[in-house]
């Protein structure tokens, strides 16, 4: 990547920052992928064209080509009255980490930010809101991947940074090294990357800190997102160092958890604020600022943020949203006292009556996101401009993803008739205390009742690891009663990379009838409206310890991520991109040992035939044996998939010159994490598919498995998963468990340990996980309530039959207002399988990895008519389809990653589903 020398440097003798200069003097016009729309338009504009998509320079994005025009003079002349909440319009860089940084403004300012895609709005249309609408307080820049350098990765915040010198600006990491380089800094490469590490922060005691401790062991440690940097000998006189790195160490998490700090360290180490931020055109931090530290300590320091003299911009290269950095809610905190303080000192009293629309939505709750902001003319308080705020409700909510991959209620005539066409649906259950231990357990209970004729057309959401209360039910059926069905969905045919909406949906009823029809707007729409149709009594499911009562069981495909903002696939799968169940009646075993048996009907009706059935086949089973079904082959003492017949998409070579590229995409900024994956094959015709799963559970059981037996489709799904996606209970709580960190299992117990231990002190491992748990806080708290987003388990290490892995848990409460395919929209790859941020992520990995995922980092499990759904991760699985068994596998690539040691992890990742294959052949 190139980056633009700025000829302005500045002498910080008292200062020593780390800063790697760089060789090339051209600014970066051709990026080879990512363009999210257009610029301002304007006069002063230049177009690149790169690989059909269409760049955008404008020359008031460069430093020195814009004097600035003070233009909010008029917000400070007019009589107003002092408000009681802070409006910050939030600008989005196109990142992961930007809804944590909403989720904090909404607890500390009192009303949700109004999210905004940096290429969303012209500069017209921002100027008409901040001046002329008067519509904000402050803004606040996030981070994002990328270089301040390129304008299709800044869009307009260079020119806001630029020209609203008269609005509070906070710039984190892209942000500020956007607010270094508006002004003429130099971007360099910093000596490392850095990405969900932590650094000690000593500061100047300026009021963004206030309050918050400076220095060694004083309890500031803060979580760094970034391969750039400003460099500080480039800084010019108006920006001021207001805080950097103590040293050029970093910490890994659990290791700052375990530092030995002072007592009462961090209230001794407060630094009061001092009354530079009164913005005075006299001060440059040539002149008003002064350090006394020891050359030793300066050495080298990295420069971690900077602040405007004369205009209340500031800018922080480390992350204060990120879960692991401390006193980030005080930063936050700390910039809305400026924002208010600085309208105050400006004039006698404080903002303009604020416009009627506005004030009435922003005191509502969650109303930024309920209220979209049209793109021309006023925000006008009357009845038709409601229609148009609540078809945009959805693309708001959401972060402003494209508006053709969302729907509004007003939309729903235009979907097909739900094919089950049911009003009202009524569920009967029966449970039988204590009989699944005396049944043989599930595995006996489903090869009994549904393991007949191959199995076809049944699952099973497995839960064949409940050590540890890691999962407690598991639910299985096969093809059921009048409202059975299977649904079938693929996307449209691509080429050239160009997104072409919606895809193919073939439907199969229980009375043998099938329909084929075109869904314009795609699957999730189409899933969403199929549950928006059921009506249902709450009462009917009173007493049940779990969350799903009938629905849809089944997958979603990783190529669906282009229905959750990705623009393109650049493969086809082979397999369909959905594929699901409609479960009318199944059975619930209850790992406490009870067994529940359910069915659902259209309407009222006395008729239980199929529950009346069951009941009379567990109860014969009772008195019988549990039986054993499948191989029980030995174990070779070494495995290779590629020795055993597995064809490899990616030869070593190939994986590892992938690895390098992704840590060269890394270097210059492009992702924080890429989750680079690969494919191995082998042909094995007409296998026994039920048995071969059943050997893959025995060997290596997982809380998150499942079996799925698509006939029709001549697919065969073996899945022992480990790893939770999302989870939606009947309160409204989401949960995710992403798993990043994996260490294989020893030979011996004390051996095993020691690797255990090792995984648990990895900083690399820690650093993985910490990423992807704050992309997770991030897609959770675009759906959830704020402030409700939490971390009750951070990088808790667990075991399987073969691996050790490092875990996490987040939880936040669901927002009313939002349902359950909202939220798989959130959300949607797993972060664990993407890295982050997701967009750009996915972006390059499309670019990296020759074959579509297919099945393979989508997700599978269910959803019940009353919105619930439980989906996991589709990891270490085996997929047949049409005579061929895949496994999919690969890893999380950081800085810190070593090659060949990836290369090993995605091994070790293919073993124990590639072995139970061999192993049952």
């Amino acid at each position: 990547m190139k980056f633009a020398l700025c000829s302005s440097s500045l002498d910080m003798s008292n200062l020593c920052f780390e800063g790697l200069r760089c060789n090339t003097a051209s600014l970066p016009l051709n990026k080879p992928f990512l363009g999210f729309g257009f610029l301002a338009k304007n006069e002063n504009v230049q177009e690149s064209y790169c690989n059909s998509k269409r760049m955008v320079i404008s020359s008031h994005l460069l430093p020195g080509h814009l004097e600035g025009s003070f233009m909010g003079k008029k917000r400070l002349e007019e009589p107003s009255r002092k408000l009681e909440f802070v409006r910050t319009l939030l600008i989005d860089n196109y990142d992961s980490y930007t809804y944590n940084i909403y989720q904090e403004l909404s607890v500390v300012n009192g009303v949700p930010p109004v999210v905004v895609k940096n290429d969303e709005w012209t500069w017209e249309e921002v100027c008409h809101y901040l001046y002329e609408e008067k519509a904000f307080d402050n803004i606040v820049i996030s981070p994002g991947p990328g270089s301040p350098t390129c304008a299709v990765d800044i869009g307009i915040c260079l020119r806001l940074l630029l020209e609203c010198r008269d609005i509070p600006i906070l710039g984190i990491c892209l942000g500020h090294q956007a607010l270094g380089y508006a002004h003429g800094a130099q971007i360099v490469h910093a000596s490392e990357p850095v990405h969900g590490r932590m650094s000690e922060i000593e500061h100047n005691g300026c009021r963004l800190f206030n309050n918050i401790p400076s220095g060694k062991k004083s309890g500031f440690k803060v979580v760094r997102y970034h391969s750039l940097v400003i460099d500080a000998e480039s800084l010019p006189k108006e920006l001021v160092p207001i805080a950097w790195t103590t040293s050029t160490g970093t910490h890994s998490f659990l290791e700052s958890q375990n530092s030995d700090l002072i007592p009462d360290a961090c209230e001794s180490q407060i630094r009061p604020g001092i009354s530079f931020d009164t913005f005075s055109p006299g001060l440059n931090n040539g002149t008003s600022w002064s350090f006394s530290h020891s050359n030793e300590v300066q050495r080298r320091k990295i420069l971690m943020g900077i602040m405007h003299s004369t205009r209340p911009h500031y800018g922080l290269q480390f992350h204060p949203e990120s879960i692991a950095t401390c006193h980030g809610r005080k930063i936050f905190e700390n910039f809305r006292e400026i924002t208010l303080d600085y309208w105050q000192r400006l004039r006698s009293t404080f903002l303009n009556e604020r416009h009627v629309f506005y004030t009435a939505c922003m005191q509502l709750h969650g109303a930024s996101q309920l209220f979209g902001v049209p793109r021309a003319g006023p925000l006008e308080c009357n009845e038709d401009a409601l229609p148009f705020r609540e078809n945009t409700r959805r693309r708001q909510l959401l972060g402003n993803v494209d508006e053709k991959n969302f729907f509004s209620m007003s939309s729903l005539s235009s979907f097909p008739e739900s094919s089950i066409g049911a009003k009202h649906l009524k569920l009967k259950w029966r449970k039988f205390d204590q009989l699944a231990s005396q049944l043989g357990g599930a595995r006996n209970i489903f090869c009994e009742l549904f393991g007949a004729n191959k199995a076809e057309n049944t699952f099973w959401l497995d839960s064949s690891s409940v050590e540890k209360k890691r999962a407690r039910f598991s639910f299985m059926g096969g093809k059921g009663g009048q409202l059975w069905k299977q649904i079938t969905f693929r996307l449209s045919d691509q080429s050239d990379m160009a997104f072409k909406d919606g895809g193919y949906l073939s439907v199969e009823y229980a009375q043998g009838t099938t329909r084929s029809m075109y869904l314009e707007k795609g699957f999730l729409d189409f899933l969403n409206q199929e549950l928006l149709s059921f009506r249902y009594d709450e009462k009917d499911f009173e007493g049940l310890p779990f969350d799903f009562y009938g629905g849809y069981i089944g997958y979603i495909g990783y190529n669906l991520k282009v229905e959750c903002g990705m623009l393109s696939n650049r493969y086809k799968s082979k397999t369909p991109d959905a594929c699901f169940f409609f479960a009318d009646n199944f059975i619930v075993i209850d790992h406490r040992y009870d067994v529940y048996i359910m069915s659902i009907q259209e309407g009222n009706t006395a008729n239980t035939p199929w529950l009346d059935d069951v009941e009379q086949k567990l109860l014969h089973l009772e008195a019988s044996a549990a039986k054993k079904l499948g191989k029980q082959p030995s174990q070779p003492a070494k495995f290779s998939p590629c020795k055993a017949g597995f064809l490899a998409e990616k030869l070593k070579e190939q994986y590892i010159n992938d690895v390098h590229k992704c840590l060269e995409y890394i270097k210059d900024g492009e992702s924080y994490e890429l989750c680079l994956t690969t494919q191995i094959r082998k042909r094995v015709g007409d296998i026994d598919s039920l048995g071969l799963y059943l050997h893959l559970r025995e060997k290596n059981p997982a809380p998150y498995a499942a079996w799925l037996n698509f006939s029709n489709e001549n697919l065969c799904i073996c899945c022992s998963s480990p790893e939770r996606f999302l989870r939606l209970n009947r309160n409204g709580v989401l949960e995710a468990k992403p798993i990043k960190g994996t260490m294989a299992r020893g030979a011996t117990q004390e051996e095993d340990e020691q690797l255990k231990l090792q995984l648990q002190c990895s900083e690399k491992d820690q650093a993985e996980n910490l990423m992807i748990v704050d992309l997770l806080r991030n897609d959770l708290g675009r759906v959830c309530e704020p402030g409700s987003v939490h971390v009750p388990c951070l990088m808790d290490v667990e075991s399987y039959a073969t691996v050790h892995t490092m875990v996490s848990t987040i939880r936040g409460k669901k927002r009313s207002n939002v349902n359950a395919v909202d939220c798989i929209r959130a959300a949607f790859p797993g972060g664990s399988m993407t890295g982050a941020p997701k967009l750009r992520s996915m972006e390059l990995l499309d670019s990296l990895e020759n074959c579509s995922r297919g099945i393979y980092s989508g997700s599978i499990g269910f959803f019940s008519y009353n919105q619930t759904f439980d989906l996991n991760i589709v990891i270490r699985t085996i997929v047949m389809h049409e005579g061929e068994a895949s496994i999919g596998a690969g890893g999380a690539i950081v800085a810190l990653s070593n090659p060949e040691d990836e290369y090993d992890e995605m091994i070790l990742k293919t073993n124990a589903p590639a072995k139970a294959v061999v192993e049952f052949q």
